[in-house]
């Protein structure tokens, strides 16, 4: 038969996951059952309260037993069942932290591969020359700029003092010419105003043709 329709391919194995479903699906019908069970003993206990000692409440007396016998049946089940599946959980929690070590593991060593690849092509010595020839660099460029920036035009005898004496000579100037803020050109001084009037503009008007003419007429 298998040589004409071939071999059945293999089921793959149920995963720890898989199992673990099953398990707990098991463990939920378990449950189902043991409630049940529960409802039945209720019934049973409340018909013996009522019943007075006799055939018949011994007999209710032996099916409350029987129950009692699976339920207690039913519970060790579940609780096997339940130890398994925790069992299961553990061991997938064991495994996915072994993934993730073995990952970060890993990564770690290729980190360090990158890492010595790296530093294996830095020469350090290299990097001190080129510190070294940087900072003569800079003293050469601050050199040529105290070179370009010298002035030519100041002496160098020329005396402090002097300096400084005609600096407060200017700076009495400044205040006093600031001293009503009004400039000392623009002061209302008569004293330095110039005097352009030679005579009297009236006596100008009375000497005009105009008015000999008039003062004529009127005589």
């Amino acid at each position: 038969m298998n040589r004409l329709f071939g071999s059945t391919a293999a089921k793959p194995k149920p995963s720890l996951g898989d199992a673990i479903a099953s398990t707990e699906a098991r463990a939920d019908g378990v449950e189902v059952k043991i409630r049940k069970l529960d409802a039945e003993l209720t019934r049973y206990r409340d018909q013996m309260k009522k019943l007075r000692d006799g055939p018949g409440k011994t007999a209710v007396q032996k099916r409350a037993l029987r129950v009692l016998q699976q339920k207690r049946m039913y519970e060790a089940q579940l609780a096997s069942l339940q130890q398994q599946s925790f069992n299961m959980e553990q061991a997938t929690m064991t495994t996915d932290n072994l993934r993730n070590t073995m990952a970060t593991f890993d990564a770690m060593q290729t980190a360090n591969k990158e890492m010595k690849k790296t530093y294996g092509k830095i020469d350090l010595d290299k990097i001190e020359r080129m510190q070294d020839e940087m900072e003569d660099l800079i003293e050469s460029a601050n050199e040529v700029q105290d070179t370009i920036g010298r002035s030519y035009a100041v002496p160098d005898d020329i005396d402090d003092d002097e300096l400084q004496a005609e600096l407060d000579a200017l700076g009495d100037e400044l205040e006093e010419e600031s001293a009503d803020g009004i400039p000392s050109y623009l002061r209302n001084d008569e004293s330095a105003l110039p005097d352009f009037v030679d005579e009297d503009p009236s006596a100008k008007l009375e000497n005009r043709p105009e008015d000999q003419t008039e003062a004529m007429r009127a005589a």
